[in-house]
């Protein structure tokens, strides 16, 4: 690794990365500033033959500035404070011989360390594990945990990407986590950020050419990936997500917000990336996901072993615009563009994407590109996730309110549906708890960020901007927590595991090598029909009416179909409201 502190003969080598000064001193705590040696390119290097696990160090610049190690291990005084130096070496692994999963058999669970368990730390989830093993799940994916500032946040505005943040726990027990994962069979992926930089404690700025005015963002500045000096801000970002593979073992990422990463070069950024991360990894499976709100299908790319390329799938938010409609009715914003045609889920189920290049009103432009040629396992469905609840005012998960004939039958499309599922954390239960937006700056940032808050989600119908939560405040964190109490009480769960053991028994084994334009589609009023060609002349076939009122039935399938799942009932040639079929037959 280029970045952070080494462990060599001579003690430990101490590095910094500051172009901007000809000058860097080390301070380690309770000794007298050492001056750094000046090297090639901008670096800053001092081996300190005394310092050991645990020596607590800031770097000081000409100007005064004390600074963090932007590539700190360990950070126990959170953002402004003071470095130190971790040997992760000293883990011992109980899952050295852990090589992964398959991509066709993820079950995604999405979750937040903070609010997943009433003590919000990475051993406190340990001890969930196995619940989530019985249910079915075989992948989390961890919401970003690299150090933020404040007490809590979604973790999007990290500015230490290499430090696991420390109100959750330490490296090591992060690492244990993964670990206690592996042990059963769980994948661990997790979501990072690589557009931008939280706006508190990040002083990359104030030493190296961090950002670029040639690229805009929502945030700002892009981060420079392409201009002067942007070599070593590329090298920061790709030994970052090595890291993570090669010293805490995960299976994988999900990039937040790809279409914001702003890169000219010859070679992107993010294809970079996908092809040193896989080339560290190994032989082991790695699984990297890509947000892409302009689903961009080039980055899903398929080479003539029907392998990715560089990315293995993408959320696909289409998929959940048009089950969210179905079960809620809801129709404000953007899923005004999804409403009012049963074709939209036909189609996304189908194909993956419901806009492959048509116009779509809420964005006043084109949006997508074509992506009937990808496999169904390119795209990850789901019914929940961090952003389409907390980009709600209350943060509310409506899914938990609206009628229960509705939101089971689309539970029963997206679990068993080709496409890999991603569940969010207590949905298998019907978790009533909200998850708003939430994080805990400086005053003045926290005011910045209720009024952007309330002037983002008044324009939104339906939403009145006198009851948004403050996103700021402890009791809306608070809030956001799991009750795991209420999990025995619930018969949801029991329909979750019986529909992920259905999927994992029938579905799973008959994924692997199943190319693009394999599925049809038809719909008729609320109901619709798809039908897939799987591995070993199977085809998988779905009928559904998804509405209050009997449909007409479509032509049956083949007549040696058998049924694997029925939700509703068929009368003659109709099917009742919310009626889920599933069923199988071998060509």
């Amino acid at each position: 690794m280029t970045f952070g502190p080494a462990f060599t003969e001579d003690g430990i080598l101490f590095r910094l990365w500051a172009p901007l000064h000809e000058s860097v001193s080390l301070k380690i705590e309770g000794a007298d500033p050492r001056p750094m040696q000046a090297a090639e390119g901008g670096w800053h290097h001092c081996t300190v033959k005394d310092a050991h696990p645990g020596t607590r160090y800031r770097f000081a610049l000409p100007t005064g500035l004390e600074i963090p190690d932007p590539a700190s291990r360990f950070q126990p005084q959170d953002v402004h404070g003071p470095s130190e130096v971790i040997d992760l070496s000293f883990y011992r692994w109980k899952t050295r011989d852990w090589t992964g999963r398959p991509w066709e058999e993820m079950v995604i669970y999405e979750m937040h360390i903070g609010c997943f368990t009433p003590a919000g730390s990475f051993r406190a989830a340990i001890e969930r594990l196995d619940h989530l093993r019985d249910l079915g799940v075989t992948a989390l994916q961890i919401m970003p945990v690299s150090e933020f500032p404040g007490r809590y946040s979604w973790g999007y505005d990290g500015v230490l990407p290499y430090a696991p943040d420390s109100s959750y726990g330490r490296p090591e027990d992060f690492m244990a986590l993964v670990d206690a994962a592996h042990q059963r069979g769980i994948s661990v992926f997790l979501d990072v950020v690589y557009n931008h930089f939280g706006p508190d404690g990040n002083y990359i700025p104030s030493y190296a050419p961090l950002f670029t005015d040639h690229h805009k963002t929502p945030w700002g500045h892009g981060i420079n990936y392409d201009g002067d000096g942007s070599q070593m801000v590329r090298e920061f970002v790709i030994e970052n997500a090595i890291y993570w593979i090669t010293e805490f073992r995960l299976d994988g990422f999900r990039f937040d917000a790809v279409h914001a990463i702003k890169d000219d070069s010859d070679e992107h950024l993010l294809h970079e990336l996908a092809r040193r991360v896989r080339a560290a990894a190994g032989d082991r499976f790695v699984h990297l996901i890509v947000e892409n709100e302009e689903n961009d299908s080039d980055l899903l790319k398929r080479d003539e072993n029907g392998e990715a390329k560089h990315f293995t799938a993408q959320w696909n938010d289409d998929m959940h615009h048009v089950l969210h409609i179905t079960a809620t009715g809801e129709t404000f914003g953007y899923y005004a563009d999804y409403a009012g045609d049963a074709g939209k889920l036909g189609r996304a189920l189908a194909e993956g994407f419901v806009f492959q290049g048509e116009h779509m009103s809420y964005r006043g432009g084109s949006r997508g590109r074509p992506s009937d040629h990808l496999p169904p396992t390119a795209f990850i469905s789901f019914i929940q996730n961090h952003d389409q609840i907390g980009n709600r005012a209350l943060g509310d998960r409506v899914l938990a309110s609206s009628p229960a004939d509705a939101v089971k039958a689309v539970t029963a499309i997206y679990l068993l549906a080709p496409e890999i599922p991603m569940l969010f954390m207590g949905e298998e239960w019907g978790a009533e708890e909200p998850f708003p937006y939430f994080c805990d700056f400086d005053e003045d940032l926290n005011e910045k960020v209720r009024k952007g808050r309330r002037e983002e989600l008044s324009r939104l119908p339906g939403f009145d901007a006198d009851d948004l939560l403050d996103p700021t405040a402890p009791s809306t964190f608070a809030a956001a927590k799991l009750d795991w109490s209420k999990r025995t009480t619930s018969d949801v769960l029991e329909y979750y595991r019986t529909l992920l053991d259905l999927r994992h028994r029938v579905i799973v084994p008959l994924l692997k090598g199943v190319a693009g334009g394999s599925a049809v589609y038809r719909s008729a009023g609320n109901a619709i029909a798809v039908d897939w060609s799987l591995a070993e002349s199977r085809h998988l076939h779905l009928r559904a009416n998804l509405g209050d009122a009997a449909a007409a039935a479509f032509d049956p399938q083949q007549d040696d179909a058998k049924t694997l799942f029925r939700l509703g009932s068929s009368d003659g040639g109709d099917l009742a409201p919310w009626t889920v079929i599933w069923s199988m037959s071998q060509a």
